[in-house]
């Protein structure tokens, strides 16, 4: 049946072959040298970050790794990574939020990625709920001064997005979102007509069936698009105007929709996720100026 085949492609926990030949992930060379041999991974190799772990609402143990800033602040980043990483692969960020901006960091393996616990990929919609649990967390270890942002890649940016409309503390004083979807149910109807040739209908509407009896959310019901139409945090917005696998124009209905003050940056030429590796200096003059107006 068409709808289980789609839910083991996508959804469940396994190799994604499909990914590998996919046109619309072909990354440019300049992008590409800096993704794979980007001084980034010595420095994340080089940092002694601390083990966290999290017990979920349904009981899973998920993984965080934590750097504490070399001078004391109040200030810390969370980063949520990209579908099929892992929390490591933010230290293509997280290396300037530290040595330049001087933040802690909290990386964490969402679940069903890296040694987090998962059977299934949950797109966003049940992590948001473990990051308000990680947001608690650090509360718990930095007190009631602590001021955070949230950063996320892709799937992880859908994953900030969707907990930007939960009861989240004050705390919080801003979102970073890179590449986001703006549902589950959209990025698979785009990927179904463009990877596949097939027409979304009825087949999407047997796999969120699936995918509810399976992964308890179904694919409309995961929805960055309907949490920022109620957030109050600000949000910045970046995409590359030559994404192919997530469409820009997702993006552009996410900032038209978000509810609360809001950002957007596009970047000319750039494919999906790779305006940090290509446009670094810009993409980090709009981050700066961001987190200046959002962060005491």
């Amino acid at each position: 049946m068409a709808s289980f085949y789609f839910y083991d492609l996508a959804i469940k926990r396994e190799e994604k072959d499909f990914l590998q030949d996919n046109d619309d992930l072909v990354v440019s060379r300049e992008a590409m040298d800096v993704f794979v041999s980007g001084g980034w991974r010595d420095w994340v190799d080089n940092q002694e970050f601390d083990y966290w772990e999290l017990e979920s609402f349904d009981g899973l143990r998920l993984q965080g790794y934590y750097l504490e800033a070399k001078e004391p602040t109040n200030k810390t980043v969370v980063f949520a990574h990209g579908y099929l990483g892992r929390a490591r692969d933010m230290g293509l960020y997280g290396e300037h939020y530290y040595e330049d901006l001087g933040y802690n960091i909290l990386s964490v393996d969402l679940r069903g990625h890296g040694q987090s616990d998962g059977d299934y990929i949950g797109f966003g919609w049940h992590s948001r709920l473990d990051l308000v649990d990680w947001i608690d967390k650090l509360l718990e270890r930095q007190g009631d001064d602590a001021e955070i942002v949230l950063h996320g890649l892709s799937m992880g940016a859908s994953t900030v997005l969707m907990s930007s409309g939960e009861d989240l503390p004050d705390n919080v004083k801003g979102i970073v979102a890179d590449s986001p979807y703006t549902s589950v149910h959209d990025l698979f109807k785009y990927q179904m007509t463009r990877m596949f040739n097939l027409p979304s209908f009825p087949i999407l509407n047997t796999t969120s069936i699936v995918t509810e009896a399976k992964a308890n959310y179904s694919l409309k019901e995961a929805s960055a698009l309907d949490q920022v139409k109620k957030t109050d945090v600000p949000i910045l917005y970046f995409h590359g105007n030559s994404d192919d696998f997530v469409p820009t124009r997702m993006t552009r209905e996410l900032y038209k929709n978000t509810n609360s003050e809001a950002e957007l940056k596009v970047f000319e030429k750039s494919g999906h996720g790779e305006a940090f590796a290509i446009y670094k200096d810009e993409y980090i003059k709009v981050l700066n100026e961001f987190l200046n107006d959002q962060i005491d």
